[in-house]
């Protein structure tokens, strides 16, 4: 994906990806500033009959598309254990469909309905209040006061985030909202819904806290090693007059859900550590017949993403202050995938 030539944008991504750092307790050389324990696996798309009157997109065309998916625990921590309450959620997905060679279109999601900030400079706010609490001062602390001047950041850290018995029961939604235009030239606005076919289930705090560091990572290994791993992926369409410009501001639940398709996973990837090292996901679609709304986090994600890459460029000087890098992600959320 193309690298922004706007400075301030620029500046911008690059202010982003030093506070995410800060917030992490410094560089994770060769690992992403956000979600950088993850997994990949290979399997394929089957587009669902009804999402043709939806998109013209190639992808929705075609009998079946070649996918990889990533799988991934929240904090910019490789070692970030799985059951890990405050670090490990919310999780992350990101799916690449790969319509030829080196053309693509992703879908990046995480596994909360919901997102704090409406725009990155929100986020390095946000984010440089975490990092100057100190949990044992006077309060209202730092991000306390943050976020009780942002409303939306509050709901989401409030959300609960409960740990799942697998990445295979576990459902996750885009941040943003899409434009989806058909062969006739009909735009809907829409968010990606990607729901597990297996349906959801979590452990209990207490039962979480015997699994293993790992557990997740090697439950999908385990679990993909007996049979394929499925997802159902929905749009939630939006009707007239429902912001598509904000990420803070979700639908009502009663809008209409229109099947897009179904992800079926066969395998692990191969070359793995190497392949997410390389692989940087895209959050604008840049695929004829779904582009990004108006909303503003969409090139700032993408620059991000571009400019952060997980080969440990990053200067190895961002240090921490206040809180622990663990006391930290307690208040900290999805930017990457």
């Amino acid at each position: 994906m193309p690298l922004t030539t706007d400075e301030k944008l620029l500046a911008l991504s690059r202010e982003t990806i030093a506070v995410f750092d800060k917030a992490n307790g410094g560089v994770h050389p060769g690992f992403r500033p956000a979600h950088a324990k993850g997994i990949l696996l290979t399997g394929a798309f089957t587009p669902s009959p009804d999402a043709a009157s939806l998109t013209r997109a190639p992808h929705l065309h075609r009998n079946s598309t070649p996918v990889t998916v990533r799988f991934s625990d929240f904090a910019g921590i490789p070692t970030v254990p799985d059951n890990d309450l405050q670090g490990a959620g919310p999780r992350g997905f990101a799916a690449r469909f790969h319509l030829a060679e080196h053309v693509h279109t992703d879908i990046i999601g995480h596994s909360v309905d919901n997102f704090p900030v409406r725009t990155a400079e929100g986020l390095v706010e946000f984010l440089s209040a975490v990092i100057a609490t100190d949990p044992a001062a006077p309060h209202p602390n730092a991000v306390e006061r943050f976020l009780g001047a942002h409303p939306a950041a509050m709901r989401f850290v409030q959300i609960p985030k409960p740990i799942p018995t697998s990445f295979a029961r576990e459902s996750f939604f885009a941040v943003s909202a899409f434009k989806f235009t058909n062969a006739d030239g009909v735009s809907r606005y829409g968010r990606y819904r990607v729901l597990p076919a297996a349906g959801n289930e979590y452990l209990a705090e207490t039962d979480a806290a015997v699994r293993s560091p790992n557990f997740l990572f090697d439950e999908i290994k385990e679990r993909i090693a007996r049979e394929p791993v499925r997802f159902r992926i929905v749009v939630q369409l939006a009707e007239p007059g429902d912001t598509t410009d904000d990420a803070t501001v979700r639908w009502p639940e009663d809008r209409p859900q229109r099947a897009f398709g179904e992800i079926s996973l066969q395998q692990i990837a191969p070359n793995n550590a190497a392949e997410q090292q390389r692989m940087i996901f895209d959050p604008i679609p840049r695929v004829d017949g779904i582009e990004a709304s108006a909303d503003p986090l969409f090139e700032p994600r993408a620059n991000i993403y571009r400019e952060a890459p997980q080969s440990g460029k990053r200067a190895l000087d961002a240090n921490g202050r206040g809180a622990s890098a663990a006391q930290r992600t307690h208040y900290l959320y999805d930017f990457f995938a």
